[in-house]
């Protein structure tokens, strides 16, 4: 699976980096999520290989508008093109009662369904290959954290348990293989008691504003890869708090504690300039993560591109 950075910074757009978008897309096929959708997104789009046909869902975390101010003219831009396929939009209910007014206002006509789950009584949703979950985070908005695991994995079955436990080849057997639970002879046998997976299922959590890393601890137990704003660094901690944001230090030492294999840190303040050598810059973000995280840090940046293997590996492409 890959993500695809569309927009980097924090608040405005900078010369170099548009607001907050990032695409997931699957391992197999041309299905692709948006999570987040700033201004200009769709600008974005157009300089990537990403059709607005195969997109699967939208997730935005939350209702602040470097997050969300892009989805109109997107969803506009959908119909334009012909889709007609049901679109799915996870966001905070405040979102879609946004859309509907901007929809009667401007007499936009969608020529497809929009089916919205309000994140703020959404505890799961299965979408594609991933079970998505939901983390509440703290901002001064309700902001949230989205969980993509894989569930769709490829397993084979364990025969010398199935003929241990006497279970008769067939469509029971066909049943276990898909995951599904069987009752045989009166008992109840999981499905997981038979299978073997060649990989655990790779798992992204993919975050709003926040500022308190602590609050996904849950979340990223077994994960893979942490996406998480740091839209400062650790001298601008006393505005960070006012404003609801995290620092770089403060979400690396989260991730190392949590042994998070894979960070990248995203939503940078304009202030920080692409330059390394103008101050301040991103590589001081950069830096100061690097002093307390010994995994595999990155930093985002407007269309890089990074792949997460089947072993959980993370390589960037620009």
């Amino acid at each position: 699976m890959e993500l695809l950075f569309l927009g980097t910074s924090s608040g405005t757009p900078t010369k170099d980096r548009n607001v907050s978008a990032v695409a997931l897309i699957e391992s197999q096929g041309k299905s692709w999520y948006l999570i987040d959708c700033g201004e200009g997104t769709q600008h974005q789009i157009l300089h990537t290989p990403l059709s607005l046909n195969s997109l699967s869902a939208i997730f935005i975390t939350h209702v602040h508008g470097d997050h969300c101010y892009g989805l109109p003219g997107l969803l506009a831009s959908a119909g334009m093109q012909g889709r007609a396929k049901p679109l799915t939009v996870v966001a905070p209910k405040a979102i879609r009662d946004w859309l509907i007014s901007t929809q009667a206002c401007t007499e936009l006509y969608l020529p497809f369904e929009l089916n919205f789950f309000p994140s703020e009584k959404l505890p799961t949703l299965d979408q594609g290959q991933f079970m998505i979950s939901l983390t509440k985070l703290s901002h001064r908005v309700p902001s949230y954290a989205y969980s993509f695991t894989e569930r769709k994995i490829r397993a084979s079955l364990d025969i010398e348990k199935l003929c241990v436990a006497g279970i008769p080849q067939g469509p029971l057997w066909g049943k276990l293989r898909a995951g599904i639970n069987i009752i045989y002879n009166g008992r109840e046998y999981s499905s997981t008691e038979f299978l073997h997976r060649k990989q655990k299922p790779r798992k992204i959590v993919i975050c709003g504003d926040n500022d308190s890393p602590e609050l996904l601890k849950k979340a990223c137990v077994e994960c893979d890869l942490l996406v998480h704003e740091s839209t400062f660094t650790d001298d601008m901690a006393e505005k960070a708090v006012k404003v609801g944001h995290s620092c770089a230090k403060q979400v690396a030492s989260f991730a190392e504690q949590a042994t998070v294999p894979n960070l990248i840190l995203t939503h940078f303040s304009p202030r920080y300039q692409s330059r390394a050598d103008i101050t301040p810059s991103i590589n001081d973000i950069y830096l100061e993560a690097q002093s307390v995280y010994r995994g595999n840090l990155q930093l985002a940046s407007d269309f890089k591109r990074f792949e997460l293997d089947k072993t959980g590996k993370l390589r960037s492409h620009i």
